[in-house]
């Protein structure tokens, strides 16, 4: 299929780049790095080749959210979307972008969100999971009240959020302790931005911003096979649920929530996800670099859904949702 548009595409530049050393052998990371710090040689090729007309590019994780120091993290974040802005403009057509945000400071972020909507034409942000505020032990979650505002401008703003993965603190990670390979994509990931993704369902937000659009990764990150289980745990006991929001948490998933294809290049867990959340909700991505646009290209293409299905998915979902005039 020509056409794609990919929105889980990553990028990096020298104030975060070292963020992605070690998510692969140390005999990848030289290639790896050049592939963060490319847009136009092998990026451009891979795309070209395989079909995918638009990256929306997005930083690499943690990034932003790893940096405790508020004015830091504040100026990186700025300086990244500046480059980004600049890449974008040379290649509108085959590049769109969105924001790293300061989470820090959740004002800061909504003035930089709109900032990167209204004045450099992004399309949407992605944030990398909770942030660490003034100490390199926090982990804030963005159910918190103090992002109530935040979400207010994103849905006044109507552009669509990432939520990206990010691993867990060391702290925080006894249960992966002597087995470091499920930290990352293998299972770490997964579980962290799930429990996220349920504690904003769960908090309200979208009973008080219903208009809210995030969007989760690789194929949901587990969440779409374990909705009816959330929703009906113990239903003989018909004891009312406990938590703030008023609805059943599936139902937030379904209004409010997109899933994509990055990482994930299973047919059946795709069938599955269909089934759960319609295949209007879902988006293709790669995950490039830390995935194979090839891999991605020629497993979507040759999916076993239906053409419309893949049409929904590869193009005009994301045509739709970051509202694009291509």
């Amino acid at each position: 299929m020509y056409g794609k548009i990919g929105l889980e595409e990553h990028f990096s530049f020298n104030d975060t780049i070292e963020d992605s050393n070690g998510f692969l052998d140390p005999v990848i990371w030289p290639e790896l790095k050049n592939r963060l710090m490319d847009f136009n040689s092998k990026r451009l090729h891979f795309m070209d080749e395989f079909g995918m007309e638009m990256m929306i590019l997005s930083l690499n994780a943690p990034a932003i959210q790893a940096i405790p120091n508020i004015s830091r993290a504040i100026e990186i974040a700025k300086r990244s979307n500046d480059l980004l802005a600049e890449q974008v403009n040379k290649k509108p057509d085959r590049f769109h972008a969105m924001a790293a945000l300061p989470m820090q400071d959740p004002e800061a972020a909504s003035n930089e969100l709109r900032r990167c909507v209204n004045d450099l034409g992004f399309c949407g942000a992605l944030v990398n999971g909770f942030s660490q505020i003034e100490t390199e032990e926090s982990a804030v979650y963005l159910d918190l009240k103090q992002y109530w505002p935040f979400w207010q401008i994103v849905q006044e703003l109507n552009v669509p959020f990432y939520l990206h993965p990010r691993n867990p603190l060391p702290s925080m990670s006894q249960i992966y302790d002597g087995h470091p390979w499920l930290l990352g994509p293998t299972w770490a990931f997964g579980q962290e931005t799930a429990v996220h993704a349920l504690r904003l369902m769960c908090s309200g937000l979208f009973d008080q911003y219903p208009d809210i659009n995030i969007i989760l990764g690789h194929m949901g990150e587990g969440l779409p096979y374990s909705m009816w289980r959330i929703d009906n745990r113990n239903s003989w006991v018909k004891a009312p649920p406990k938590y703030p929001a008023k609805k059943k948490i599936a139902d937030y998933f379904t209004a409010n929530f997109h899933i994509t294809t990055s990482g994930n290049f299973r047919t059946q867990t795709l069938i599955d996800a269909i089934l759960e959340i319609s295949s209007d909700r879902i988006l293709f991505s790669s995950d490039y670099p830390f995935e194979s646009v090839e891999e991605a290209a020629i497993w979507f293409d040759n999916a076993s859904i239906s053409e419309p299905d893949r049409i929904k998915i590869g193009r005009t979902n994301a045509i739709k949702l970051f509202n694009l005039s291509i």
